[in-house]
């Protein structure tokens, strides 16, 4: 279709990022620590979904040498909400082992069941804040084979930064 018009065909950006945070608190400034707090960072291999956006890059960038981030897909979302999804009810961390937890919280906001969740994060619908902020940040394991270098930068071989669809391969093996 871009071609008969005599135009590019470029993919879209994408709008939904999951980000890792790799490193641990150590001699991290002043800047990055609270960048970390704002993304709900706090440990090493926690994980959250992030909206990319302007700001979000941003910030994301600032921090890039102590997260991992890319782009997940369906089935990777869907997996880490169901092994790894716990609900953030009045400040307590609560498994989501049925529809009704959902329902209870999100009723106002159209989300009824895990799925419609999954797809609310999936699609960075309207509601994303809300379904987002209902998760608990995601606690994952160690990479299964380990890390590479946890200290360098993803494109010079080391584990840090954005690595786009290769996400997919980091949270199989941290799920």
């Amino acid at each position: 279709m871009a071609k008969k018009g005599g135009n590019y065909f470029r993919e879209p950006e994408p709008q939904l990022a999951f980000v890792i945070r790799i490193r641990g608190i150590n001699g991290v400034a002043p800047t990055p620590r609270k960048i970390l707090q704002l993304l709900r960072l706090r440990q090493i291999h926690n994980g959250v979904f992030v909206r990319l956006n302007k700001a979000t890059s941003e910030l994301i960038r600032r921090v890039e040498p102590y997260v991992a981030y890319g782009y997940p897909n369906l089935k990777s979302v869907r997996e880490l909400i169901y092994k790894r999804g716990f609900a953030k009810v009045n400040s307590q961390r609560l498994p989501i082992t049925n529809n009704r937890l959902i329902e209870a919280h999100l009723k106002g906001f159209g989300i009824s069941s895990i799925e419609d969740l999954i797809h609310e994060i999936y699609t960075v619908g309207p509601n994303f804040k809300q379904a987002n902020k209902f998760l608990w940040p995601f606690k994952l394991s160690s990479p299964n084979g380990g890390f590479n270098k946890i200290t360098r930068h993803f494109q010079e071989g080391g584990d840090a930064g954005n690595r786009e669809n290769l996400i997919n391969r980091l949270i199989r093996r941290m799920n």
